[in-house]
């Protein structure tokens, strides 16, 4: 088995959205011919403007399906305290997506959303008690052999240079959790700058550990740090032997996302943490 996975983020429609970006995005999409595309929240910039949504609903009615889909914070209505409280991901529902527990199925790989936005949170985000349960459980039912993803909005690692903390509450039980479920990929947004690593960086108790991919903003003006003013996603390959991660930064000059950077882990199914000696880049 062989899939592509593009994992974009942090859409931010509104104000800061960059509209030939998008169009871009949406070109290459369609030429990548992914198996599936993710978005880890963020739709909209303000979920209190139908307007936004309505445009949201357009770019992602524009990319390849299938999609897996999960809200951010700014898919929370702000200044409508009713909604807030109420309903906070009731236009989230509408334009975006009813299912707040997608579950993307093929033979060999299983990718799950979780919500991690909700009404009482402004910029942090959380796990509750009854969807880490429901997270277990839907895991739980995929034997060792079946590569499992997770797609959250808010990361669990601050990468480096990044000096706020913007990490999920209660992140080391987050952490744990994804380890004890054998998770082995963990998709995430919301600081706005892309990042690979692992859980074993912050937390070196871990049975295996998961590998971390953040996504920066795809299509927006809001980038951080070091991709301040720039854009984002990733593409991920996943077989039997491997994960392939490229972190995509769009250039101008090219008008398209390119490669800035590749990452190579060994799967974690087999009985050796080990790439096979044809699947290496550096002989050993």
């Amino acid at each position: 088995m062989s899939y592509r996975i593009l994992h974009v983020s942090d859409l931010h429609v509104g104000p800061p959205f960059r509209r030939p970006i998008a169009e871009a995005l949406v070109r290459q999409a369609h030429t990548i011919r992914p198996d599936l595309v993710v978005v880890s929240g963020d739709f909209v910039q303000r979920a209190d403007l139908i307007g936004q949504w309505r445009a949201a609903q357009k770019l992602l009615a524009a990319l390849p399906s299938p999609q897996l889909v999960v809200p951010g914070n700014h898919d929370v209505p702000l200044y409508n305290t009713h909604l807030r409280l109420f309903a906070p991901l009731g236009r989230y529902r509408r334009y975006i997506s009813r299912d707040l527990n997608p579950v993307f199925e093929r033979p060999g790989l299983v990718v799950v959303g979780v919500v991690t936005a909700h009404g009482l949170t402004f910029d942090g985000g959380k796990i509750s008690r009854s969807q880490a349960a429901t997270l277990r459980s839907i895991l739980g039912r995929y034997g060792p052999e079946v590569c499992k993803v997770v797609v959250w909005h808010h990361p669990v690692v601050n990468p480096p240079g990044l000096h706020k903390n913007r990490v999920i509450k209660d992140a080391h039980a987050a952490i744990h959790m994804l380890d004890a479920c054998n998770v082995e990929l963990l998709l995430s947004g919301h600081i706005h700058v892309s990042y690979v690593g692992n859980t074993l960086d912050v937390v070196n108790d871990l049975r295996q550990g998961t590998i971390i991919c953040q996504s920066g903003t795809t299509t927006s003006r809001r980038g951080y740090g070091r991709e301040q003013g720039k854009n984002s996603c990733n593409l991920i390959e996943v077989d039997e032997h491997a994960i392939r991660i490229s972190q995509l930064l769009y250039m101008d000059e090219a008008d398209r996302f390119v490669p800035a950077a590749e990452h190579t882990f060994p799967r974690r199914a087999g009985p050796v943490y080990e790439l096979p000696p044809d699947e290496r880049d550096v002989p050993m």
